[in-house]
């Protein structure tokens, strides 16, 4: 694995010293003979967690081919983002576990919907709902311990978001993905799905701009996650704006979209898990983990609160460890305090990725490439 490295800095979020060696892929808290310092000074994380996210779909539609989830993975990469969870992707991305210059992907398979009530060609269409639980736990069994429904779409024949899915049949398929070891999560835009859902076990919810106080405090009560993804509520209002046929839907969205803040604030002041993902992938581009970041913070939560959404608590969250002794060597040194805004976030000094010296400022990065895409 080559000469072994010594990095030293302060972590967050106790902002304490820290002294840190590279050998063999893993980190040593103990000291390492021979080792290199590669920095030294700064402030040492764990790599950035981006915990909605789409290696797969490509930027304005469709199926991402090979070379292009290359550049999508390559981009998070250069932007910190060390760990993935590809939140539903159509097409197969293993290839990158292989990859030794490319981030971790924690897969939640394909979405599932009903059909013409989700993007088309993007989910497994479940023609009855009967075949959910089965479709769930196939899912399940093909992840890497979690499984993405559509819990909500647009039903043009009632001109608003509905439902897709009954309690009953909910309550069956999570309870079947939970046998087989998985989590499950569930985009949610608007308020009549999240009871249903909730009620029936679900692990995490997707977007989440419809809560109310009472389903904010049914998550609570049940441990129940939230990654709001509020740099892609930010498109809502152009959703709207070409939902010309369908103006309760449209006015709906605009709706949701204005209180996002204030619905995103009640739901960490009551205790909700509040983790960062950016919903990459389709009509947002990659590497904006840092924005979604700010976001948070202007939706209430600290700024130490805010990149610990993106970054050691999403780790924990994700079954995944950061700077402990004999974790994988996926972390990244700044400069300068990473809680200072988006500028300073996107842009690592130093990465280190599966125990190597990757990029950091000055390197070429994907990101330049990936602005033609």
């Amino acid at each position: 694995m080559g000469t072994p490295m010594r990095v030293v800095g302060r972590s967050l979020p106790d902002e304490q010293p820290i002294e840190l060696w590279i050998d063999g892929g893993v980190v040593s808290t103990e000291p390492v003979a021979g080792a290199e310092t590669i920095a030294e000074g700064g402030w040492v994380l764990p790599g950035l967690v981006d915990a909605h996210c789409h290696v797969g779909i490509r930027y304005g539609g469709g199926h991402e081919d090979a070379d292009g989830m290359t550049v999508q993975a390559r981009v998070e990469r250069d932007r910190g983002v060390l760990l993935i969870r590809d939140a539903g992707s159509p097409v197969d991305n293993r290839f990158v576990d292989d990859h030794p210059e490319l981030p971790r992907i924690i897969r939640a398979g394909r979405h599932i919907a009903r059909p013409k009530r989700y993007i088309r060609d993007l989910p497994i269409d479940v023609e009855d709902e009967s075949q959910l639980p089965e479709v769930v736990a196939e899912q399940a069994r093909r992840g890497d311990g979690w499984v993405k429904l559509v819990g909500d779409w647009i039903d043009r024949s009632v001109g608003d978001l509905c439902p897709l899915w009954s309690d009953d049949v909910l309550k069956e398929a999570i309870g079947a993905a939970h046998r087989e070891g998985a989590r499950v999560t569930a985009h949610v835009f608007g308020e009549d799905a999240l009871p249903g859902l909730i009620e029936a076990g679900i692990d995490c919810i997707e977007h989440g701009t419809g809560l109310t106080a009472e389903t904010v405090e049914m998550m609570v009560e049940r441990s129940v996650a939230l990654v709001p993804t509020l740099v892609n509520i930010a498109t809502f209002p152009e959703i709207a704006d070409s939902a010309h046929r369908f103006p309760v839907y449209a006015a709906h969205m605009r709706d949701l979209h204005a209180r996002r803040y204030e619905t995103i604030r009640a739901a960490h002041a009551a205790g909700v898990a509040i983790y960062a993902g950016t919903d990459a992938g389709g009509s947002i581009r990659h590497g904006r983990i840092a924005d979604e970041v700010a976001e948070l913070t202007t939706a209430g939560l600290t700024p130490t609160e805010a990149l610990g959404a993106a970054c050691w608590e999403a780790r924990r969250w994700l079954g995944h460890r950061g700077l402990e002794h004999g974790a994988p060597a996926d972390l990244l040194v700044y400069d300068r305090d990473p809680r200072g805004g988006p500028d300073v976030l996107a842009h690592p000094d130093v990465v280190v990725l599966r125990g190597r010296v990757i990029g950091g400022a000055g390197t070429a990065t994907a990101a330049v490439a990936y602005a033609g895409i």
